[in-house]
């Protein structure tokens, strides 16, 4: 591929909801560019974007692609993300190196969850946005419910570009609704011109109106022009439209049908038109060294320095880490430097990558996006710079996961393999997290939600050859006690030779602190228990806090007080003393009123306004105490509440079925509590 210059380059993110047709559309501006000779889709598993085997086969993007697309002489660099949210980390991750955004709607279905946590990305970051719209072959499409839903909810600032023109049922061309003009599609692949339909006259004035309306918030001298009822001339609109898509106060409605490629042609005149290059955009990071901002703005003479937006580790076309240059000209052989890791990465060869595919370039100039391969150190959201010029940048903020499965091999001898392929996904994946819960027993997988994780199963079988069981996680229980009592064990043990010697009386009471398992005094007077088995005591209370006798979960909130026993000069050892204290908690822990502990989490739900009496309905059922409803932003509420961890299993299945996909929910821990008696006689009894 060729090398562009900062000003002929557009990165342009794709948004929206699943299945509103982001990769067909992407499929679609690729063909008419030339970068393929027929045009893939998604049902058949041919497209560039969605080239992962998972992604064929659920027929859905898990990754975010991206596609470098020349037209003309500039370069769109179209960055494809999933629209499920359970793959929220690929579009964040896209959305942090874009520098404009195209949200994708179906003219079928209309605004979506998607459609809306899409514009909610590009108001974020200040993206300037354009809406494509879909499906426009499909005579169930409308395009005029499309617009005036979204002005509804965005106001002024919807501006349509086209109308659709239909006959015989069949999507043949549009009106331009800058020019006045209708185009119709030609078997040449081009258009051609005629007048306005009379059926689409009273829609070109709604549709114009709107659009002059869109351009008069764009200053107070065209507010005044256009409530004086003046005219615009067609360079007036399209000078306000480059002012105004740039700083989001306008934003186009387009719209096509992908699988006809028609639309596409417009949409990338257009991209080039009003989006932004990188050249009209800001970007700043933090001289390490000075400690002052380096303002680095895209510029091609300033010192070299980059952004890791995404990292590929497949295991079949190797290590990948995508860059967004944000200053000088990055070529071969480059030796820059890790602030992060404190380490120098020699470059080697520059690439490319689209779709799967990755592609030798000479060089990268300032606001491109391209690869480098086998970076030994360097990981997602790293900042690569000069040793004299050391720069970071802010890091991309990446969704926490919050649902978690326990995991085991299914076959013994694989946790190598599983624990390798799992370092992978994780370098891959950042709302991806492994815990190894020792203190219970288990190993946890953390992801975005149930099916997220369910997806990461499959990629390890198919990808990696390795299989694992997804089970439900052993909650973090403890037990501790209510009651103070004294209890004593004589540890006493004969075997021909010296035998085993061991008397110790202790106290054991609630000591007031369940965050520390156990305190631990001595009051011993006169040597009935000498100093030097002190140690061995402690050691034995702290082996018998790590598994509880009543259901063998962890120990907390006791104090424990030795405070007599006795000794044998020749049988007596450190062992006896250990054995014998623990002997002695177990009897007086299940005499002491033991108790189970559950972990309570803070819960925060955020949810349109319309879910929330099913959600604290809901809530009610899971034990859980509403503690406020707050209200966050125009028809969107969010509701705090305390609930037991055990009930937040499968929780995100739940939110998604009572609202649509449109709750969010995240949580930390609180407290424990004491658990309720049916609980823990149900945990006791496992």
């Amino acid at each position: 591929m060729n090398v562009f210059t900062t000003d002929k380059i557009r990165n342009v993110v794709l948004l929206g909801h699943g299945g509103a047709g982001k990769t067909s559309l992407a499929e679609a501006m690729a063909y008419l560019a030339g970068l393929t000779k027929r045009m893939g889709t998604v049902d058949s598993g041919n497209t560039l974007s969605d080239c992962d085997k998972e992604e064929i086969k659920m027929k859905i993007s898990m990754k975010t692609s991206v596609i470098p697309i020349p037209w003309g002489e500039y370069k769109i660099n179209l960055l494809d993300t999933p629209g499920s949210f359970d793959f929220v980390g690929e579009t964040e991750e896209a959305v942090s190196v874009a520098d404009a955004a195209v949200i994708v709607i179906s003219g079928k279905a209309g605004i979506e969850v998607g459609t809306k946590r899409a514009w909610e990305f590009c108001e974020k970051r200040n993206l300037p946005r354009m809406i494509f719209v879909t499906d426009m072959d499909d005579d169930k499409a409308s395009f005029r419910e499309v617009v005036q839903n979204l002005q509804d909810m965005y106001g002024k600032r919807i501006a349509p570009f086209h109308l659709p023109i239909r006959e015989n049922e069949q999507f043949v061309g549009y009106v331009n609704v800058i020019q006045q003009k209708a185009k119709r599609w030609n078997d040449k692949g081009s258009v051609d011109k005629f007048d306005v339909p009379d059926y689409s006259q009273n829609n070109l004035a709604i549709c114009r109106e709107a659009l002059l309306e869109a351009i008069a918030e764009t200053s107070e001298e065209f507010m005044e022009r256009f409530f004086n009822g003046d005219e615009f001339s067609e360079d007036e609109i399209r000078q306000a439209l480059r002012v105004g898509v740039f700083d989001g106060s306008v934003v186009p409605v387009l719209m096509g049908a992908n699988t006809q490629a028609r639309g596409m042609y417009t949409l990338m005149a257009d991209i080039v038109k009003y989006f932004p290059g990188p050249d009209r955009c800001k970007c700043a990071g933090i001289n390490t060294v000075s400690n002052e901002v380096f303002e680095a703005d895209y510029h091609f003479a300033k010192p070299k320095s980059a952004y890791i937006f995404k990292t590929i580790a497949d295991p079949y076309i190797g290590k990948y880490s995508l860059i967004k240059v944000n200053s000088g000209v990055l070529k071969p052989e480059d030796i820059l430097y890790n602030y992060h890791r404190d380490t120098d990465e020699k470059l080697g060869k520059i690439y490319v990558i689209c779709g799967n595919k990755v592609e030798e370039v000479k060089e990268l100039h300032a606001g491109d996006i391209g690869a480098l391969a086998k970076l030994s150190s360097s990981l997602t959201t790293d900042s690569l710079s000069t040793r004299k010029n050391p720069v970071t940048y802010i890091r991309a903020a990446i969704s926490k996961p919050y649902v978690y499965r326990r995991y085991q091999a299914k076959k013994k001898g694989d946790e190598d393999k599983i624990s390798q392929a799992l370092a992978k996904l994780l370098m891959e994946d950042l709302t991806l997290r492994h815990v190894n819960d020792s203190e219970n027993g288990q190993t946890l997988l953390y992801g975005i939600s149930g099916q997220h994780l369910e997806v990461v199963q499959s990629i390890l079988q198919e990808k990696y050859k390795v299989e694992i069981e997804l089970m439900p996680p052993r909650i973090a229980f403890k037990e501790t006690i209510r009651k103070k009592v004294d209890t004593e064990y004589k540890y006493k043990k004969q075997s021909g030779g010296h035998g085993q010697y061991g008397h110790v009386k202790l106290t054991l009471e609630p000591s007031g602190d369940v965050d520390t398992p156990y305190i631990f005094e001595q009051t011993v007077v006169g040597g009935t228990v000498p100093k030097n088995y002190f140690p061995a005591v402690e050691k034995g209370i702290a082996e018998s806090v790590k598994c509880g006798p009543l259901a063998k979960y962890p120990v907390t909130g006791v104090k424990v007080v030795l405070y007599d026993g006795s000794y044998h000069s020749v049988d007596s050892s450190e062992m006896a003393f250990k054995v014998a204290t623990e002997q002695a908690f177990k009897k007086g822990f299940m005499e002491a009123k033991p108790v189970l502990l559950e972990p309570i989490a803070t819960l925060k739900v955020v949810v349109p306004a319309q879910y929330t009496g099913d959600v604290m309905g809901d809530l009610n059922k899971r034990r859980a105490r509403v503690l406020g409803m707050n209200p966050v932003d125009d028809g969107v509420q969010e509701i705090l509440a305390d609930i037991p961890y055990l009930e937040l299993y499968e929780y995100d299945t739940r939110l998604y079925s009572m609202t649509r996909g449109s709750g969010l929910f995240s949580y930390e821990f609180a407290r424990y509590e004491q658990a309720p008696e049916e609980v823990a006689q149900k945990e006791i009894g496992q």
